[in-house]
């Protein structure tokens, strides 16, 4: 069982500090050390307490307890090194006398920590709370939504008038000609409707007749007990008496499975097991051991007659698990269209964001005779209405199943989703980064934490707790969002563990200037969605100990002075965020905040940064570093920060100040501004120095200043490069190291065409070709040129007409986007790999001319947005002559266009 999780990692992480900040510690390092250990001995009793202080208020507050204990010790610790830290500056005698105060008075409070760590020992022994472990396995939230699922009949009529496309899926699934048995999987979030859909399936008439006699269905829960489930399916497919029943039930587990083994063998069945929640529950209910050699394998047999399970989880991997051969059916929320014919208004049907539970619970209450008004407080506030009704309990046990069944690994990132707003579209690039910086990513032998952070991601997302909003081309998630009610669960959830303060909306109503700070001097992050200057205006001398501090700002103009109080007041801040919120310049005071892991200043406004920024050398953990656009050339040391793995947006006369060869952990630097001044070898060399570690480069000219040249062969792990100001030739000054995946030219004004250098890079996975990069009017890509190339982009070309595909290049070109319809592109009938064309800023003549195409194996979306646009998309599971007839009709279709003149 998993450990309370913001425990783990907080006690982790004062054993990081101790290894780390070794020389902070002398004098006290024997106390620390000792508190370390008492807080890892307290780990063991939370390996049983953590899931069991869901149903059990003691152990609630037990666990409680010693969180409020971690986070004093963690609080300590930072505020010892930050003092520490500071003294470096005074005098001898100064400091000396400061040491031994600042170590008494550590030595105090980590004493104080033990003596309350001691008395939550024996409290546990007098609370009676010593086996925790003990009890029913049944938890009271299982027992809830067992309940509800029983308890809700009439929600499957209401809520298959949404879903009568994935209902008449299905049923031609189970009721299809393939004699094998094949497990047929439900996919889905809690409240989906996955058990509704499955109800609604299993009484269809034709499912009905094609499984007349061995029918059966069974729930099985998050607490798997294969023997109440063999019973269930027992007592639905025998036409057992009484006594043949109480016989059954004298059976143990594996004779039981044998006994419905061989009441399937010879006969085509169908099986539902609602709410499957892993792999080993699946493998544990259809592979019991037997003596018998006749029952050996599975419980449920593949006789060749046509047999079918349906299966409902949470989960993909339980899904790809059950049958590798058949495609997992993901639900999806129920879209606008489809919620409008559910009888309830379009406004507070919206409110459910296309989850079924919650709009059958909503159903409920349209029943009621109520005035106009009182809807209208209903659907300004649902969520507390229905929490009023006692109708929000049954959604949010069913989301709060999936918290509970989290690896406490993932907790604390499930947890961080809270502090974004509400239908917010999350960069996943970010928020990977805000984990790691958050130290909620473990490290993993010969693996990136950024890598380990996508594994976490992907977790979440095969949970279906969060929602994939944007994919690349290979399949990887570039943004996502959370649905409301998700959400809602998170917000809880941290709130409960003091692992947010409010989430901050500011309402001169809420918050009257002379009101008193309303967060929690626990609470540990915060966000603020709106009003800076108002939140600015606030006391915060009840969260003096915040470790990250998030903006969503709408672009209100922040003074200078506002921002003094984030150092005075959040000393020991990891994480501060305050992209989009319109400042000019930063106080000078910010590089105090030695334990800054992430500071973000992008599209901030920002003109310069403060001289006395350079003290930033002193924040030794500075991770990931964002100062874009600065207007000014100031000097910035940062080269003694070690461990610096982002820096973006050093202009480029700040960079060839600092020894780049110190900067032994930068991964990703974006370089930019003037570089007429910059001398060619010198700024070369320092790009050089970075061999060991860079992998992506990003180099932005202001004005008519040209990129310098550079041999980029001596990065051999640079893999993404981006360059935006004026070249000279390719041929002369650029060698692009070997690995380069992703290139992206854009204002480079190339004359020659750039083709045939570019079409030699063997790796070469992704081009992008912009505005300006290129000024000649035709490109010809050779036989066998771009050998992995899989995706072209050529936006903007005001001159280019003709690019020429030779037969043989491009074989992997998967993905190919473009704006102009002038460009006349031959040689698409040849990539055979090509399933997806982006056409943007295209007509509305051009969509007609595309739905004209008669038996066309294309698919057409409107691109949203300003940019507008084509989106084609290639139907899947096409045969080699369906793919060339596809082409055609691709090529034909640009031709037309072309031809037409269409823009």
């Amino acid at each position: 069982m998993a450990k309370e999780a913001l425990v783990s990692f907080a006690v982790e992480r004062i054993g990081d500090m101790l290894i780390q900040e070794a020389s902070f510690f002398k004098g006290v390092r024997g106390q620390v050390d000792r508190l370390h250990k008492d807080l890892r001995a307290m780990q063991c009793f939370l390996e049983e307490a953590d899931k069991k202080q869901e149903e059990d208020s003691r152990v609630r507050n037990w666990v409680s307890e010693i969180r409020e204990a971690v986070y004093d010790a963690e609080d300590i610790i930072d505020m010892f090194i930050l003092n520490a830290q500071s003294l470096r500056t005074h005098s001898f005698p100064e400091r000396a006398f400061k040491k031994l105060t600042n170590r008494y008075k550590v030595g105090k409070k980590v004493e104080a920590i033990q003596l309350g760590l001691q008395d939550i020992s024996n409290r546990r022994e007098a609370l009676g709370i010593k086996n925790i472990g003990e009890g029913t396995s049944t938890s009271r939230s299982a027992q809830m939504l067992q309940d509800l699922r029983r308890s809700t009949p009439h929600a499957e009529e209401h809520v298959v008038v949404g879903l009568e496309n994935e209902a008449y899926k299905l049923v031609n699934q189970l009721i299809g000609r393939d004699q094998r048995r094949r497990v047929i999987s439900l996919v889905g979030m809690g409240g989906i409707g996955k058990t509704t859909l499955a109800k609604k399936v299993y009484n269809h008439t034709q499912v009905v007749e094609c499984f007349p006699d061995y029918r059966a269905s069974a729930y099985v829960s998050q607490d798997c007990r294969p023997r109440d489930v063999y019973m269930q399916i027992i007592k639905q497919i025998c036409s057992s008496t009484k006594e043949q029943v109480e016989m059954a039930e004298k059976l143990q587990e594996h004779e039981l499975g044998d006994f419905l083994h061989g009441h399937l063998k010879d006969n085509r069945y169908l099986i539902v097991l609602d709410d499957v929640w892993s792999p080993a529950d699946w493998s544990c209910l259809v592979k019991k051991s037997s003596n018998d050699p006749d029952c050996l394998g599975s419980v449920f047999p593949d006789g060749g007659k046509g047999s079918r399970i349906l299966l409902t989880t949470r989960y993909k991997e339980v899904a790809s698990h059950a049958d590798v051969r058949s495609i997992p059916h993901e639900m999806r929320l129920l879209s606008k269209k489809k919620e409008l014919g559910l009888e309830l208004g379009e406004k507070m049907v919206d409110k459910c964001k296309g989850l079924p539970l919650a709009i059958v619970l909503l159903g409920g209450l349209l029943s009621k005779n109520m005035s106009h008004i009182e809807w209208k407080k209903v659907h300004d506030n649902m969520s507390a209405y229905l929490a009023k009704e006692g109708q929000i309990a049954g959604v949010m046990t069913m989301l709060n199943l999936s918290y509970i069944d989290l690896p406490s690994y993932l907790k604390p990132c499930f947890l961080h989703l809270s502090l974004f707003p509400e239908d917010y579209v999350i960069s996943i690039r970010k928020l990977l980064l805000l984990w790691i910086s958050e130290g909620f990513v473990l490290q993993q032998d010969r693996q990136s934490m950024k890598d380990t952070a996508e594994i976490y991601l992907n977790e979440l997302i095969n949970r279906n707790l969060i929602q994939v909003v944007r994919t690349s081309v290979n399949a990887r998630v570039m943004e996502c969002r959370v649905h409301d009610f998700i959400q809602e669960l998170a917000i809880e959830k941290a709130k409960e563990h003091n692992f947010i303060g409010t989430n901050i909306v500011v309402d001169p109503h809420l918050f009257p200037s002379s009101s008193p700070s309303l967060f929690s001097s626990k609470s540990r992050r915060q966000s603020i969605y709106s009003d800076f200057e108002r939140y600015a205006s606030i006391e915060h001398y009840s969260t003096s100990y915040l470790r990250s501090l998030l903006y969503f700002n709408l672009g209100g103009i922040c003074r200078i002075s506002q921002l003094d109080f984030i150092t005075k007041c959040f000393k020991v801040l990891r994480v501060q965020d305050l992209e989009g919120l319109g400042i000019e310049n930063v106080p000078s005071i910010i590089g105090e905040l030695i334990h800054l892991r992430y500071l973000g200043l992008r599209h901030t406004g920002l003109k310069m940064l403060p001289l006395s920024i350079d003290v930033i050398w002193k924040i030794t953990n500075m991770r990931y570093l964002y100062i874009e656009e600065q207007e000014e050339d100031d000097p910035l040391k940062i080269d003694t920060v070690q461990n610096l793995q982002i820096l973006s947006g050093i202009t480029f006369n700040q960079w060839i100040r600092n020894n780049s060869s110190k900067l032994t952990s930068l991964e990703k630097l974006k370089i930019e501004g003037r570089c007429e001044l910059v001398e060619e070898v010198e700024f070369s060399n320092s790009i050089a120095k970075l061999h060991s570690s860079l992998k992506s480069l990003y180099l932005k000219a202001s004005d008519e200043s040209s990129i310098p040249s550079l041999a980029m062969s001596s990065c051999p792990h640079l893999c993404k490069l981006d360059i935006k100001g004026r070249m000279q030739k390719l041929t002369e000054t650029f060698k692009f190291p070997r690995n380069l995946s992703q290139l992206t030219l854009e204002a480079c004004r190339l004359e020659c065409d750039p083709m045939p250098i570019l079409e030699k890079l063997p790796n070469l996975l992704t081009l992008r070709l912009r505005a300006g990069s290129y000024l000649g009017k035709e490109m010809h890509v050779s036989a066998n040129g771009f050998p992995r190339l899989q995706i072209l982009q050529l936006l903007r070309f005001k001159e280019l007409v003709w690019l020429n595909i030779l037969k043989g290049a491009m074989p992997w070109l998967m993905q190919l986007e473009f704006d102009n319809f002038k460009t006349e592109i031959f040689g698409l009938n040849e990539l055979l790999n090509l399933v997806e064309v982006k056409i943007l800023f295209s007509s509305l003549l051009a969509m007609i001319l595309f739905h004209k195409i008669e038996d066309s194996f294309w698919g057409l979306t409107r691109i949203a947005g300003a940019e507008g646009g084509m989106h084609i998309c290639r139907q899947k599971g096409l045969t080699l002559a369906s793919s060339k007839q596809a082409l055609e009709q691709l090529a034909d279709f640009l031709e037309q266009c072309s031809r037409l003149n269409f823009v």
